[in-house]
């Protein structure tokens, strides 16, 4: 198999990347399945460290996108950077060795092995693999105290519940050692005090080094977590900028209004003020999160 490929001098930085590189480089991507496009030319970069949301009405191109990101599918048209090396073409076990990771809006354990088993998967066959069985155990022990499934290690993942499918999926993915992870509605189906807690835990996870882009339609929690939002529509991105202040639903107008490629701004944006625990990356330990 191929090695990735570095990019060529002046487009998107070398193999190693510099520091002014984003991490993440999506340079005129397409998709379409037929008469379909799926995606439509969209330009987007993800720095190292933040947390950018991608909103959009259903169909807007946001899971096609990650499938893009993460090797499920190849562009029709386009170029994929990450961490300055050209991955267009690689499947999603080379992408998940460099470092990108996801969950599933559909969550997709491994519903015959155990909840430890499932994350101790991860951590054998992800970014920076633990070198035994044994380690990769105890890694996944500490991952699972910290999303809150350390009662349950030997539970079989289909006897859980779709909250507790769901904590197993981000555990599963935060066992790859990320340096990327994308989160695909993970809100979705939670009541409003799991959806705080869960909004606590993506704050620590980006404290503990990882970057994020979150899918979500609880467009709140996407304004109230995120450095930046990116919106989408008939797979385009319409609109780009930062939820400084303002209200969720009047920015959402705004964006949608505007012609592509627009910005915005916007004012007020509700945030959740908790202390997330922070993640280690490297020994899995749990600890009070240091405020940004």
């Amino acid at each position: 198999m191929a090695s990735p490929t570095p990019l060529a001098a002046g487009e998107a930085g070398s193999g190693s990347g510099s520091a002014d590189d984003p991490l993440l480089r999506l340079e005129s991507v397409s998709k379409s399945f037929g008469g379909l496009r799926a995606v439509a030319a969209v330009d987007l970069t993800v720095q190292a460290g933040e947390i950018l949301g991608l909103i959009g009405p259903n169909g807007a191109g946001k899971t096609t996108l990650f499938n893009l990101i993460t090797g499920v599918f190849r562009p029709t048209t386009g170029r994929i950077a990450f961490g300055g090396v050209d991955v267009t073409t690689l499947p999603p076990p080379r992408r998940c060795a460099l470092g990108i990771a996801r969950t599933f809006q559909l969550v997709r354990p491994f519903q015959n092995l155990s909840v430890l088993d499932n994350v101790a998967v991860g951590r054998l066959y992800g970014h920076e693999q633990a070198p035994s069985r044994r380690q990769a155990e105890i890694e996944a022990l500490a991952i699972l105290e910290l999303i809150g499934l350390a009662d349950r290690p030997s539970i079989l993942a289909k006897s859980l519940t779709l909250v507790d499918r769901k904590r197993l999926e981000l555990a599963r993915a935060l066992a790859t050692r990320p340096k990327l992870l994308l989160i695909d509605e993970l809100l979705a189906g939670l009541n409003p005090s799991e959806v705080n807690v869960a909004m606590e835990l993506i704050r620590g996870i980006r404290d503990s080094g990882i970057t994020l882009v979150m899918v979500e339609h609880l467009v709140q929690a996407v304004f109230g977590l995120s450095d930046r939002v990116v919106v989408m529509n008939a797979g385009q991105k319409i609109a780009e900028g930062t939820p400084a202040a303002g209200a969720a639903g009047p920015c959402l107008r705004y964006a949608t209004s505007r012609p592509a490629t627009a910005t915005f701004r916007c004012s007020g944006a509700r945030r959740w003020r908790s202390r997330p625990a922070r993640l280690s990356r490297s020994s899995g330990r749990t600890g009070p999160a240091r405020r940004r």
